[in-house]
């Protein structure tokens, strides 16, 4: 017998934080989102609560826990596509497809409930958490910034009546093709530089980066994104969030600012210490060996995570983005203990992106997906 009942009680909130955490334990591919950022989701003064309505739901199968959902209609979102969208996310379950339809006949209840007339995922609050159903690269390792999950995930949402929306992918970059290539985009990017009268951003401190340049990422981040699929503009709350996740592990040496002559950013790209290998089989608890591990790969870093890439659109077809590729190619080869750079999801139409890495010895290895299916 297969139960869904709304997360309501304490009890319910633990059981659903901790399914996946027991689903993937041993599992070297799954990386756990913090714990302590999960639970603020259940907290009325959270960032997203007033630009967001959202359920959760966990599935019991004859009195033991199969799975979990979580529902969110972004009221942003829809109000600036002209849609009735919900969203899906934090679905996990065991390879039982009647679990999955039970879970799913739940969320797609109560959006038709609440007006909606689409379901689509997985998509979190905004695009700054993780998203997408991973469908290629199983053995692959996640980012912090990614979603795992089992192969049988994509049977079952599938065999429910959800189809294909968009795909992302994900890729490692291990430096330029050759050290002549690597001149010839130094040579380039001089004179671009020239041209457009352009210069990097210099800071001492990752305080310093946020305190002169914060403000102009988030501006030109809400326009070069505007158009992006799953994008949100950004709130206050977001811009104090994403300062507040930002201060610990940013680095200027992990960054690229390019400015204008009037000290306006037209391209950045910030880049973070990988903190995967560190939190793989920790449950995203803040312990002493598990601090000491994340400490240890902030201070020397062996892969880069590229999290956050904007450029000013007047800029796009003037080779600006070069300049950001040489950063990151220079990153790579002046610090020999980073192996490589992980793009993180990148949408598969996102030319403009795609493009900046064409220079670099790249290896594509994971694949995400975002489902859709009218209700």
């Amino acid at each position: 017998m297969i139960e869904v009942r709304e997360v309501k009680t304490a009890k319910e909130r633990r059981e659903f934080l901790n399914f996946a955490l027991d689903l993937y334990r041993g599992n070297p591919f799954f990386v756990p989102p913090l714990y302590a950022d999960e639970k603020k989701m259940f907290r009325k003064d959270y960032v997203y609560r007033s630009s967001c309505d959202s359920v959760f739901f966990n599935a019991y199968k004859d009195g033991v826990m199969a799975g979990r959902i979580q529902g969110i209609i972004q009221k942003d979102a829809n109000a600036k596509n002209g849609e009735k969208r919900c969203r899906f996310c934090r679905f996990d379950a065991t390879d039982d497809l009647e679990v999955s339809r039970a879970l799913f006949g739940a969320v797609e209840k109560w959006a038709r409930e609440q007006g909606m007339d689409t379901l689509v995922g997985p998509l979190n609050y905004s695009d700054l958490e993780r998203e997408g159903m991973l469908v290629e690269g199983f053995e692959e390792p996640a980012t912090f910034e990614e979603n795992y999950n089992a192969p049988y995930y994509k049977e079952h949402v599938e065999a429910l009546g959800f189809e294909k929306e968009v795909d992302w992918t994900a890729s490692r970059l291990y430096g330029a093709e050759s050290p002549e290539a690597l001149e010839e985009l130094e040579q380039l990017v001089g004179f671009i530089f020239k041209r457009y009268k352009l210069h990097y951003g210099t800071a001492r401190s990752g305080r310093e980066l946020l305190k002169k340049y914060a403000d102009g990422i988030f501006d030109l981040l809400d326009k070069s994104y505007e158009g992006l699929y799953g994008t949100v503009p950004f709130t206050e709350g977001m811009r104090k969030l994403v300062l507040e996740n930002f201060a610990m592990v940013i680095n200027p040496e992990h960054t690229a600012v390019i400015l204008d002559e009037n000290e306006k950013i037209v391209c950045f790209g910030l880049s973070f210490p990988g903190l995967a290998k560190a939190l793989v089989g920790t449950r995203g608890k803040y312990t002493p060996l598990t601090l000491l591990k994340l400490l240890r790969a902030i201070r020397d870093p062996e892969i880069l995570d590229l999290c956050l890439v904007g450029v000013e659109p007047e800029y796009l077809n003037r080779g600006v983005s070069g300049a950001l590729s040489l950063a990151i190619m220079k990153m790579l080869r002046d610090n020999p203990r980073l192996k490589w750079a992980d793009t993180n999801l990148n949408l598969e139409d996102n030319y403009a992106i795609l493009n900046a890495w064409r220079r670099f010895r790249r290896e594509e290895c994971k694949r995400y997906r975002s489902y859709v299916k009218k209700i």
